[in-house]
């Protein structure tokens, strides 16, 4: 029997034990888009949809084990990070990232505070994710309150938007999603800007729903997963945006709080 070929996908990020983020929702989504994932988790937290109850870090030795056994064994085409915590934590990522002659393309998604308001992200580890994790990014995916916290421009239109990408883009990224799901108004605004000076509007109606916990992790999940299949990067980040609002409409009715997606087929 010939053996089956599937694009791989290596995810590092903090463990939802609710299901709806983190790890899980990045292995679901990657299976959604008929992707092999593989991870490294930095984190084991205590969650549902109310919230997060306990977080507990992994050393970074065994984050660096973890993703070095997947790196030396699996033909990973694009990888992505989520929670990473600490700023030692970090460290080891960004090394095992760098250290592959042919980079894999890296989605960094900035996660620094849970959908419930629990930080995720270390206030002295800010500054590691700036200069260690970004300048190896093709695309960085941070929200309106992430993009605030680290860039220190106040987001209030489009001019100050490009102004904060333009921010991501000069300490190394290839390309910013400033995704626009925390912003106000019946449209969601989301602004690709890529090195170079291209700038891309992604506009959808805003979608009424509690089953938001988790959206983050998905949209970053999907880019990579389809940039490990070949797309390029725009064509990957609005089929992405668009499989994460059918995730929100298919979404199961469970929890009291921001419930989870439905992960079904892309």
């Amino acid at each position: 029997m010939s053996r089956v070929q599937v694009p791989v996908v290596l995810t590092v990020a903090g463990s939802d034990s609710g299901g709806g983020a983190g790890i899980q929702a990045d292995l679901k989504t990657f299976e959604a888009h008929g992707c092999f994932g593989t991870s490294a988790i930095t984190a084991i937290t205590a969650q549902n949809t109310l919230g997060v109850r306990a977080v507990e870090t992994i050393s970074p030795a065994v984050v660096c084990a973890q993703m070095e056994a997947v790196l030396e064994d699996f033909p990973v085409g694009a990888a992505k990070t989520g929670m990473l915590a600490t700023a030692a934590i970090i460290e080891v990522v960004a090394a095992a990232l760098a250290a592959p002659a042919d980079r894999v393309p890296l989605v960094v998604d900035p996660v620094m505070v849970a959908t419930s308001g629990a930080v995720l992200l270390e206030p002295d580890a800010r500054g590691a994710l700036v200069e260690q994790l970004i300048p190896l990014a093709w695309l960085v995916t941070p929200n309106l309150p992430e993009a605030e916290l680290l860039s220190g421009i106040v987001l209030n239109d489009d001019e100050s938007a490009v102004r904060a990408a333009q921010w991501f883009l000069d300490r190394g990224a290839r390309a910013v999603l400033l995704k626009g799901g925390h912003g106000a108004g019946a449209t969601v605004v989301d602004l690709l800007v890529e090195r170079g000076g291209g700038v891309t509007r992604i506009e959808r109606a805003r979608l009424a729903s509690r089953n938001t916990h988790g959206t983050g992790c998905t949209l970053s999940a999907a880019i990579a997963a389809r940039l490990a299949s070949g797309e390029t990067l725009a064509a990957a980040v609005e089929r992405s945006i668009d499989y994460v609002r059918g995730a929100i409409e298919r979404a199961p009715e469970l929890g009291a709080g921001y419930g989870p997606l439905g992960f079904r087929g892309a």
